[in-house]
């Protein structure tokens, strides 16, 4: 069955702390808190370093069963490699343990920098190298590099997730370039089976919404103030309108609200929720939250 699934870009925000987290919450709970009240939380930490092992069996064991993790690919094959060479370092960020999250690993994003123009053969090697099954991602960390050295884990099976289960990857694209050339992108992830991230960024970035994959994926990062502003309920009408067309169409979809700074997103994850079915498995909004008030 298809299912819709929706959260936040992270969860722990200082300025959350007495507004969405309970006052007195302590930090190791916020993350169990969240995901009493979400369907999926995208992992933003693995795209500033490389997390150890007992970080994602901590999240991994942490949340409710049935939660599923988007997970945000290292910034060091996107943004210092901008995808070129990036053998070892593909195999290093397997190695370091988000195969752990076993069945609870949702798709693994790829958030381009606004500087990387489309360059469809450097693009399509990229895509070609992402390795489709969790066999083919545990053959592809055996090959880590010696910073990985004694703080390695890839099974190929682990928590409900055979070496037969499939990776999702999803783009997320910002130079302009990437509008001017859209049919041709669209094709090239369709051939690799990769989802076009549709981006709601103020208009700051392209706005892509394309179908490109078995599955949906959107970050909305504010409508009207980059990472700031909150959405109204027109707004989640329309979003919610969105996901349904994926869920009719057959295709399961992912919304991940990253307008953090004025504690929005937990409240607008949380309205979009309740304007869909719930996976089967999740207790997600069962829980009540604060309300936000006028942050």
């Amino acid at each position: 069955m298809v299912e819709a699934r929706i959260g936040i870009s992270g969860w722990r925000y200082r300025p959350w702390r007495g507004v969405f987290y309970p006052k007195g919450l302590r930090q190791a709970d916020e993350l169990a808190y969240a995901a009493e009240r979400m369907t999926s939380i995208e992992l933003n930490g693995s795209f500033y370093s490389l997390q150890r092992p007992a970080s994602w069996l901590r999240w991994r064991d942490g949340t409710p069963d049935g939660f599923v993790f988007a997970v945000k690919g290292p910034r060091f094959i996107t943004h210092v490699k901008r995808l070129g060479d990036v053998d070892a370092p593909m195999a290093n960020f397997f190695a370091s343990g988000v195969l752990d999250l076993g069945a609870k690993l949702g798709p693994v994003l790829w958030q381009l920098p606004p500087t990387l123009r489309y360059d469809e053969g450097l693009l399509d090697a990229f895509l070609a190298r992402l390795p489709r099954t969790r066999a083919d991602a545990a053959a592809l960390a055996a090959r880590h590099d010696d910073r990985m050295s004694g703080r390695a884990s890839f099974p190929a099976a682990a928590a409900g997730a055979t070496g037969e289960t499939p990776i999702r990857y999803a783009v997320e694209v910002r130079h302009p370039s990437f509008e001017e050339t859209a049919d041709e992108w669209a094709a090239l992830l369709a051939r690799h089976g990769v989802a076009s991230v549709t981006a709601d960024t103020a208009g700051k970035y392209p706005r892509l919404d394309r179908t490109t994959a078995d599955f949906a994926y959107a970050r909305l990062h504010g409508e009207e103030e980059l990472y700031a502003s909150g959405y109204d309920d027109p707004s989640l009408d329309r979003w919610a309108e969105w996901t349904r067309a994926h869920l009719e169409a057959g295709r399961d979809a992912y919304l991940y609200f990253d307008n953090d700074i004025k504690v929005r997103a937990p409240y607008d994850a949380m309205g979009l929720i309740a304007r869909l079915p719930r996976p089967a498995s999740s207790s997600a909004a069962a829980a009540p939250a604060p309300a936000p008030g006028d942050p």
